[in-house]
């Protein structure tokens, strides 16, 4: 299934894409997966997913909206990019890999790294499909870095990487975008600051949940602006796999539902180019996962 947040009338709800539309859960499911909270009205996919029983409910209305072309008719409505969020519009947490892929730690200079190297993003910094990314005054060396992220669906804590995937709810697309002037020079390198200004973390379209990705470790990426390919790889080429990543992390922080782990990023960042390059207000970018969906932000001033 491909899992949406979207915004329908005054508030965000979750769906399902099926055939070009979504279907909406909270109407389809006839209030199962309404949210029981004074004044709220559908259940986020934040709370959907840790839970066996909301998620086989989802499962089953998404089945019949792909057998009952009625059914669909009634609840759903036309997939817009405008209308789409990032499927978790506010996570616990943002986790990344830094120099995952060896050609990428290759073209920054740095050593292969022993053990995973552990950063994070500001849940401020999250933006959907669609969104812009807005260039800081401050710095003019934004860079983009496409990246397979998966999303932790029930809780983990000490898990063993043989049980690791039963965590993850699913998989979505994460552009590191990052100011290289902050992460190399400023402050001696600040990687907090530099990776966390507001929407320098686009996610989404959509969660693909893992039924539908057989092999996350077999999927191309590739990043491109105005058309012209700069990223280009294989998360088959990561050094740490994702349930290396997961036995790390759980054994010093509980990973929550709705938390969000990028993976690393292949070689082509801007900043190892010869010229650089850099992103400039006007550009389009667009990230792509296979199996999972091409992420597309404009880059504006």
């Amino acid at each position: 299934m491909r899992l949406v947040t979207l915004a329908a009338g005054d508030h965000e709800c979750a769906g399902v894409v099926i055939e070009g539309r979504v279907l909406l859960l909270e109407a389809a499911s006839g209030g199962r997966l309404a949210d029981p909270r004074p004044g709220k009205t559908a259940l986020p996919l934040k709370a959907i997913l840790p839970d066996p029983e909301l998620m086989q409910d989802v499962r089953d209305v998404a089945a019949r909206g792909e057998q009952d072309p009625s059914f669909l008719d009634r609840f759903a409505i036309p997939l817009r990019e405008q209308d789409l969020h990032a499927p978790i519009p506010r996570p616990g947490k943002v986790l990344c890999l830094g120099l995952n892929y060896r050609d990428h730690a290759a073209e920054s200079g740095a050593e292969v790294p022993d053990e995973p190297v552990i950063f994070s993003k500001a849940p401020s910094s999250v933006i959907g499909p669609g969104d812009p990314i807005r260039l800081p005054e401050t710095s003019d060396q934004v860079d983009y870095e496409v990246e397979l992220a998966f999303v932790i669906g029930a809780p983990a804590r000490n898990v063993h990487a043989s049980q690791a995937m039963y965590h993850v709810a699913g998989y979505t697309v994460l552009n590191d975008v990052t100011a290289r002037d902050y992460q190399h020079v400023r402050g001696g390198g600040q990687w907090t600051l530099a990776k966390s200004f507001d929407t320098f973390c686009p996610i989404g379209p959509w969660i693909v949940t893992p039924d539908e990705v057989p092999d996350p470790h077999d999927l191309t990426l590739e990043c491109r602006i105005g058309g012209e390919v700069l990223q280009s790889g294989s998360t088959s080429e990561m050094i740490f796999k994702i349930p290396q990543i997961i036995e790390y992390l759980s054994a010093v922080l509980t990973l929550e539902p709705g938390d969000v782990v990028g993976t690393g990023t292949p070689p082509g960042v801007g900043f190892a180019r010869t010229p650089q390059r850099f992103l400039q207000a006007g550009d389009l970018l667009e990230c792509t996962v296979q199996s999972i969906g091409t992420l597309v932000n404009p880059v504006r001033a």
